[in-house]
């Protein structure tokens, strides 16, 4: 092991023992007993298989975001708009799964990706034609367009994809031969992980091994030096943009087909804005994006466990993960500082 893998293995040594203590000290202010706790917390994970299997249907869509997020990172784009992305995606894919009757149902549910994809993507697109043509900050058309994909699948919901044999704002159910198949019963373990896994596969080959993922760092580097080289940084700012919404978008099909089988407010569960936090965590690796995105989605499901079983407040995973970021923040600054970089 090289020694730069030296030292960064030994600073997340630190972060995560520095996490541990944290968590143990949250865990004494609440008024309980740090090991009971511990216990709680891996019981809930590893002690059933339904606990097990729901670290994974929770990971599917952060695993998708998170991926989106890193490619758009990679180039320079902050893509602070999954959020909205994922809710398109999920309107989308809902109106094809509902509207598409007399095709098969594996043709339904591929047209569903498809579509998430396409409107995930084409949301994304605005922010970033906006940046390229007329220099407009991504980050705040991003979080805006947020607000506005929620509005829109709020009105859908109440309109003309309400269910008509109720009366709460939600979809009829997409019909069984469109949802995902489940397996490792009786957990909710979906076919929606392998897409997730086969995206982390598409996005490693994406930026390791072809022309366009070379160009997208270059551009992420110095736009300047890519301009230089005759590369488009137009062109690579729209194509990772497209691409980011797009899974983000497909995140919102496969919870829609996979977990809901309906379509719902506030289907996401804060997704698109923890895909940032994963990706911070993971350096805008598909790899590392794959592996944060399980480990959260583990903290939260033992988290829950804690909560129902000893009242402990679950909102300690997000404390923790805000932490963990701020602790690796603090270090690239230091990093940089070092190097004359920061002023």
């Amino acid at each position: 092991m090289s020694s730069s893998k030296k030292t960064k293995a030994a600073e997340m040594a630190k972060a995560g023992a520095i996490s541990v203590a944290m968590a143990a000290l949250l865990v004494i202010l609440s008024g309980a007993d740090p090991l009971a706790a511990s216990r709680m917390f891996f019981n809930g994970i590893f002690g059933n298989i339904n606990g097990f299997g729901e670290v994974f249907v929770k990971a599917t869509p952060l695993i998708l975001t998170g991926l989106g997020c890193s490619v758009a990172f990679r180039t320079g784009f902050f893509n602070i708009g999954a959020e909205g992305q994922f809710y398109m995606g999920a309107l989308a894919s809902a109106c094809v799964a509902l509207y598409t009757d007399g095709l098969p149902g594996i043709l339904r549910i591929v047209l569903s990706i498809l579509a998430g994809f396409l409107f995930g993507g084409v949301w994304a697109l605005i922010a970033a034609a906006l940046k390229a043509k007329l220099g407009i900050s991504e980050i705040i058309v991003t979080i805006m367009l947020n607000y506005i994909a929620m509005d829109i699948l709020g009105i859908a919901v109440r309109t003309f994809l309400m269910d008509p044999a109720g009366s709460i704002p939600q979809s009829e159910k997409i019909p069984p031969s469109v949802t995902l198949l489940r397996f490792l019963k009786p957990t909710r373990v979906h076919m929606g992980i392998f897409i997730a896994l086969a995206a982390v596969f598409l996005v490693w080959f994406l930026m390791e091994k072809t022309t366009a993922g070379y160009e997208f760092k270059v551009v992420g580097f110095n736009k300047r030096a890519a301009a230089c080289s005759g590369i488009s940084v137009g062109r690579s700012i729209i194509l990772s943009a497209v691409l980011s919404g797009g899974l983000a978008g497909i995140a919102g099909c496969v919870e829609v087909l996979g977990v809901q089988k309906k379509l719902l407010e506030g289907i996401s569960g804060g997704s698109g804005y923890t895909a940032i936090l994963i990706t911070l965590l993971a350096s805008n690796h598909p790899v590392g994006v794959l592996v944060a995105a399980i480990l959260f989605a583990a903290l939260e499901v033992g988290a829950n466990s804690m909560q129902r079983q000893m009242g402990i407040p679950s909102a300690i995973v997000n404390f923790l993960i805000g932490f963990v970021v701020l602790l690796i923040l603090g270090r690239e600054l230091l990093s940089r500082k070092k190097k004359g970089e920061v002023g």
